[in-house]
């Protein structure tokens, strides 16, 4: 149990690091120029998209705490066998890490008015980020052609069950962002785009950083870290 919870408090630490970047734990009513005048309120700097995504984002990173939580849990039962990780994993991996810093840099330049460069941006986030999806299939695929069925060890039905979790996720991301750059190409410019862009990168880069836990668990560099941490703490 204590090291479901040194786990669990390095994946809070992480979340709660990356809502700071995005300044939702800022006090906006604390740079007021004069705090006795009252003849008008400022709004936010934060747009109240990017506080309702940051809150979406606190519930789904809570969602797979409790997932993971749960994966320590019970893979320290009698009947618990490990899963091979599929080679494919590491090339999912890679596109979806393409596919976040594209999308940043889409970010960068609707901020700097290129729309031509912003729009392959958008393409190429869309297409490896699709290819993520893809791929994720393919390592199912091959898991079960190898004879790893999801009811046959509960180290497979957490491994389909997280991994198809993330999926739903990355394909809800993927609709938004594909509604996006059909506009961009339809014609919309960087300025109206903007703010959805910086929305997707936003969420685009969460689910990577959930991503990227998530591998580490399964590849097992989870496990070793959270031993190093208890025979560090003891």
């Amino acid at each position: 149990m204590s090291a479901v919870l040194i786990f669990l408090a390095l994946l809070a630490s992480i979340i709660i690091w990356w809502m700071a970047q995005q300044r939702l734990t800022s006090k906006p009513w604390l740079e007021a120029e004069k705090v006795s005048s009252f003849s008008h309120f400022t709004r936010s700097s934060i747009a109240t998209e990017k506080i309702g995504l940051g809150v979406f984002l606190a519930v789904v990173g809570a969602l797979f705490t409790l997932f993971i939580s749960a994966y320590f849990i019970r893979m320290g039962s009698d009947d618990w066998w490990a899963i091979p990780i599929p080679r494919v994993l590491w090339v999912n991996t890679a596109a979806l890490v393409v596919s976040s810093i594209t999308l940043e840099l889409a970010k960068s330049l609707a901020q700097q008015g290129d729309d031509e460069t912003m729009k392959f941006a958008l393409l190429a986030s869309l297409i490896t980020g699709i290819g993520f999806l893809v791929g994720q299939v393919f390592a199912w695929r091959e898991l079960v052609s190898a004879g790893y069925l999801l009811a046959d060890n509960p180290a497979n039905s957490f491994f389909y069950m997280i991994t198809g979790m993330h999926g739903l996720h990355i394909l809800g991301g993927l609709l938004v962002l594909g509604r996006t750059t059909g506009k961009v190409l339809q014609g919309k410019t960087a300025q109206q785009v903007h703010l959805s862009i910086e929305l997707c990168a936003m969420y685009w880069h969460f689910m990577l950083l959930v991503w990227l836990v998530l591998f580490a668990l399964f590849a097992g560099w989870a496990n070793d870290f959270v031993d190093i941490c208890r025979q560090l703490l003891t």
